[in-house]
């Protein structure tokens, strides 16, 4: 009898838990709204864990499978990383992490009784691999990432085998396996050769530090929120992440302190006891200990800016989150927007456009995946009114649809973003033509943008030419990881020089950034709009990059192809950091003397 009780107990716990996790679930992953939805599914799931562990002889003796465990642990790290999405803290992906490795090694969803046959726990472990290789992904754990596109592949072969009367349930997951390996097979060239997020490390550079400590400008804008969103045909993706919004997303983060990548195998005696009762210390989730998490952060480092993460969004879905962000932005705080997207102006699209090195159309290699994300959410779609536009600019828009002109409700316009320019922007736009977002500048409400908008064109050394839905964005590669993007322009690889080569280049780029941030820290004629938002460090390292990006592709494309080789920056910046200056110039050809590629740019007589 008292046997029946702890386990009707055990199972109440869990339904409850799983409503409350259902409610997470509809809770949108941006804006500011309130955090008790958290605060209890956490307690749910803390006294879910608490009870299977103090209980769990009773339990297995009445039914338990291993697999029902590796289950609780698993939403635990979905709870985690949920949180992560929303705020950007990394201490909450850290966790996530934390609880996925461990429910890896204890193989919890592997041997149990009955469950290798159960269709059901196969689709649970499926899911689990999925998230969990998402979660490394963020982390740059490439040797996990390997070891779980391993497992994961061999366990989708495994279930086709098994259920072969089912074997179309599986079609799918053999195409999140292409997908993931096809990310991997561009990423993984540079991924340990230094984070994209922001390292004090290699990011400051101590002979312009004084200089940006005494910067002060009228007006000073904190950069709290962000917006990423990306559209495009057979972009590589995993899940809903793409390549362009992954390289962006940990660029506008910091880098955990340096003991992240010295992390011990540990077994979490505390977090996943066997037998022992969980230790609450966490002030925040009231779920687990976080000693282990702050050995891998630094705490006296600010916090992320929060990021909303839009995948092929519909055009009132994304002017809907930039309300939202727009209305809940903090006083004296500027929103970033990024949009990766192709765009229409009659010039045809970027994959068919012939580029710098000769033409190529784009392969039309299509890996579809359907993931459950259980947190996800969208938000209901609003009508927005695209009239107003003027007829010579009914051609100009960004395309959100999966095939050229879908129509007006398809097709973000320049004056879609107007009324958010009342509050402070800074507007990235990566698109065959971003060029119209030009006419952006001066029609503002308010406030000013800062626009970066970025060729028409990638161009590419060699014969084949460029293409982005095989290697993502050019311009977003200059803006995440500048000396990668130039080896990758020049078409060279990381094996064609040592690692002393590469480290080499990089001390001349990072010598060149630092010189130009102190131009623009003293320039007397740098523009408020990028003065204001000079001091944070974020958007500093990317106007920066943007003034290497510039410069490479100036002197790399012929002069008569510049209108479309070429990226823009408005308002524009000083004329000491243009691309024909000599503190810009001279850096590009001292980087391209030392790679040895000095002939693929002309370099006007210097």
């Amino acid at each position: 009898m008292g046997d029946n009780v702890v386990a009707r107990t055990f199972r109440a716990l869990v339904e409850s838990a799983d409503q409350k996790f259902a409610r997470v679930r509809d809770v949108p992953t941006y804006g500011r709204g309130p955090n008790h939805y958290f605060q209890k599914v956490f307690k749910a799931y803390t006294r879910l864990w608490q009870y299977q562990q103090e209980n769990r002889l009773k339990l297995v003796e009445a039914g338990l499978q291993r697999w029902e465990i590796g289950e609780i642990a698993s939403r635990i790290g979905q709870l985690y990383f949920g949180q992560y999405m929303r705020t950007s803290e990394a201490r909450f992906l850290l966790e996530s992490y934390i609880f996925y490795e461990a429910i890896l090694n204890r193989g919890y969803f592997q041997g149990s009784k009955g469950s290798m046959k159960d269709l059901g726990v196969r689709f649970k472990e499926l899911r689990f691999y999925a998230r969990f290789l998402l979660v490394s992904l963020l982390l740059n754990r490439s040797e996990m990432v390997r070891v779980l596109v391993e497992r994961f592949r061999a366990l989708v072969d495994d279930c086709k085998v098994t259920f072969r009367e089912t074997k179309n349930n599986f079609r799918e997951w053999t195409l999140v396996v292409q997908e993931i390996v096809r990310f991997m097979k561009v990423e993984t060239a540079f991924m340990n050769v230094r984070p994209l997020r922001y390292c004090n490390l290699f990011d400051s550079y101590p002979s312009s530090v004084p200089y940006v400590a005494r910067f002060h400008a009228k007006k000073m804008l904190k950069f709290r929120d962000a917006l990423l969103a990306s559209y495009h045909r057979n972009e590589v993706k995993f899940a809903e992440l793409t390549l362009d919004t992954y390289r962006m997303l940990q660029c506008l983060e910091w880098e955990p302190s340096g003991s992240f990548y010295q992390k011990r195998q540990v077994e979490l005696n505390e977090k996943l006891n066997e037998n022992g009762a969980l230790t609450d210390h966490s002030g925040t989730s009231g779920l687990i200990d976080i000693n282990l998490v702050v050995d891998m952060t630094d705490p006296t480092l600010p916090p992320n800016p929060r990021k909303a993460i839009l995948y092929r969004p519909s055009v009132t879905h994304l002017i809907a989150v930039i309300a939202t962000i727009c209305e809940e932005l903090p006083p004296d705080s500027v929103m970033l927007v990024y949009l990766s997207a192709s765009g229409k102006s009659g010039r045809g699209n970027i994959s068919q456009m012939e580029n710098s090195g000769g033409t190529r159309k784009s392969s039309k290699v299509k890996v579809v995946s359907e993931i459950s994300h259980e947190l996800d959410s969208s938000m209901p779609e609003a009508p927005v009114n695209n009239k107003g536009h003027s007829s010579d600019c009914h051609e100009n828009f960004l395309c959100l649809c999966p095939k050229g002109n879908g129509g007006s409700n398809n097709n973000l316009y320049p004056g879609d973003i107007i009324p958010f320019t009342r509050r402070p922007l800074f507007l990235i736009i990566d698109s065959d033509n971003s060029h119209a977002f030009k006419d952006l500048h001066g029609a503002e409400r308010g406030e000013t943008a800062a626009l970066l908008l970025s060729p028409l064109k990638p161009a590419f050394k060699g014969p084949f030419g460029f293409d982005t839905t095989q290697n993502g964005s050019q311009f977003t590669f200059f803006l995440t990881a500048p000396l990668q993007a130039f080896y990758e322009l020049v078409g060279l690889s990381f094996s064609d020089t040592d690692s002393d080569a590469y480290n080499d280049a990089d001390k001349i780029l990072s010598t060149a950034l630092s010189e130009w941030e102190v131009i623009l820290c003293t320039s007397t004629s740098l523009d408020l709009v990028w003065a204001q938002v000079l001091s944070d460090p974020f958007l500093r390292r990317l106007i920066l990059r943007f003034i290497f990006c510039r410069c490479v592709l100036s002197l790399f494309c012929p002069p008569e192809d510049s209108e479309q080789y070429l990226p823009l920056c408005l308002p524009q910046l000083p004329s000491s950091v243009s691309p024909n200056s000599d503190a810009v110039q001279s850096a590009v050809l001292q980087l391209a003397n030392h790679l040895g590629v000095a002939e693929c740019f002309s370099f006007n007589g210097l």
